[in-house]
């Protein structure tokens, strides 16, 4: 069942039934179950005693669960669910809008903005929203500010003026009124009623919630082939990064949740250092997005296991996710690099760009093994590239993109269609459809980017050792729609 990718009002009630009562993971997250005897809301794991069927209503988002009057579970903790990424195959108006208020289109700009952005009038766009999830766009924003609020005031120590700053709010008195008015509890109220024991003071510490299964193993494996010293860190549980915000330098390290206190096992733990609370709402996006924590494995291994050579590696390695990616322009420079060498030869001049002109960091940051940033768009628009090893007609091809990236005529945004962004970056000399398929899965984390021309995949497809032709890939991978991204990395993984 896919949620957000059809209208609230098609939720099935029998699906969403048994898998309440079941406690069933594979749908936490999917919809949400209120109780109109309580006022409450939960999460379909939910391990209080199950309500009586005639008190249930279902819900596809916890925004819509809120706009009609119900407040968060303090037992299941809605905000700990993860995100319904069933739209992110849809490439219309609404996932592009949720992609958008993901990245913080609503935090400052009015909706009409966001309005103009996707050609439509804000009525428009309300209905859209309300039809599809439930909740208006103001509303999905506002559930996820509340449900941030909430973690952290849950799980760490930091004072109620950074939550209220996290959670996008100017002062904490308005913090504290729209908290109130929403769950009927004070910030101070929420957090006497945390059962858990807040995070050190030592960086903030989140939990970061998926469906099982994950092949978390796997991603760091995919990662740690294409580490650059200085840049990542890649152990054989972790993997950490340094950053640029608006105020310096920054870093992140997401690992295994430690379950050893008995807490949830399907969780990542987020381990931030440096970034002002009023950043902490995008970085998260970008952090799960790029652990694709969002996904649903068992409606993309339903469709996948169609396929005989899928069906085994499905059962070999299940719940394989789509690396994601920090930084889309890095991506876009290392898809070009890479053209046509081997991931290591691909690893080593992309150090050198890294090294000759990224960010240096200060000395504190290498003691994490962080030196560099990679350069932003601006800078390999004009960089010299000379005497790094690449070709001149590759080097010409990397400056053009950075400067189609700086200046926003190649699209890099969450959201942005998949057949749009190949067209726009296959315009582009020197690209071509593996590499704007490529930018799509790792930039976007597009579920459906296929890579039709990879050697790797049609060896893996073939017979005898022969590899499938381009156009065959492309037939066969029709059977994989929307979730064609995956069945990419499970042939790469089992070549």
């Amino acid at each position: 069942m896919s949620t957000s990718s059809v209208p609230a009002s098609s939720l099935d009630p029998q699906v969403c039934e048994q898998a309440r009562l079941s406690r069933d993971a594979r749908f936490d997250g999917l919809f949400y179950t209120a109780v109109t005897s309580t006022g409450i809301y939960c999460r379909p794991v939910c391990p209080a005693p199950a309500p009586r069927p005639r008190h249930i209503r279902y819900f596809a988002s916890a925004a819509a669960c809120e706009a009609a009057g119900f407040r968060p579970c303090l037992r299941c903790r809605p905000e700990l669910a993860p995100g319904d990424g069933a739209w992110r195959h849809a490439d219309d108006v609404v996932a592009q809008g949720l992609a958008r208020i993901e990245d913080g289109a609503l935090t400052e700009a009015p909706l009409h903005s966001l309005a103009d952005d996707l050609a439509l009038s804000e009525r428009h766009l309300r209905r859209l929203f309300i039809d599809r999830l439930g909740a208006s766009p103001a509303g999905v924003h506002g559930t996820r500010r509340l449900l941030l609020a909430k973690q952290l005031l849950t799980e760490t120590n930091l004072p109620i003026l950074d939550v209220a700053m996290a959670a996008g709010f100017n002062s904490v008195r308005r913090f504290q009124t729209t908290l109130r008015e929403a769950y009927g509890l004070s910030p101070r109220d929420i957090r006497r009623s945390a059962r858990e024991t807040a995070t050190p003071d030592d960086g903030l510490v989140l939990r970061l919630a998926y469906r099982p299964p994950y092949a978390f193993e796997a991603l760091l494996a995919f990662l740690r082939d294409r580490a650059l010293p200085g840049l990542d860190v890649v152990t054989a549980d972790s993997y950490a990064r340094a950053f640029i915000t608006a105020d310096g330098p920054a870093w992140f390290r997401v690992s295994p949740w430690d379950t050893s206190a008995g807490s949830s096992a399907h969780a990542l733990r987020l381990e931030l250092h440096g970034a002002r609370p009023a950043l902490l709402l995008p970085i998260v996006a970008r952090v799960r997005r790029m652990f694709d924590l969002d996904a649903d494995p068992w409606a993309i291994a339903t469709t996948l296991r169609r396929t005989p050579r899928l069906r085994r590696a499905l059962a070999h390695t299940p719940g394989i996710r789509v690396p994601g990616a920090w930084d889309g322009m890095e991506v876009a420079a290392r898809a070009l690099i890479g053209q046509q060498v081997s991931v290591a030869a691909a690893r080593t001049l992309a150090t050198r760009v890294l090294h000759r002109h990224g960010t240096p960091l200060p000395e504190p940051f290498h003691a994490h093994g962080f030196t560099h940033v990679f350069p932003s768009a601006s800078t390999l628009s004009d960089a010299d590239l000379d005497g790094i090893g690449l070709t001149r007609d590759r080097a010409r091809a990397l400056r053009t993109v950075a400067r189609g990236v700086a200046d926003g005529t190649l699209p890099l945004a969450p959201g942005t269609p998949l057949d749009s962004l190949v067209a726009r970056w296959t315009a582009v000399p020197g690209i071509g459809d593996w590499t704007a398929h490529y930018i799509a899965m790792r930039a976007l984390s597009h579920p459906d980017a296929c890579p039709a021309g990879d050697l790797i995949v049609r060896r893996a497809l073939g017979d005898n050792g022969d590899a499938l032709t381009t156009s065959a890939v492309r037939r066969l991978a029709e059977a994989w729609r929307p979730w064609r991204a995956y069945a990419v990395l499970y042939l790469w993984r089992t070549a």
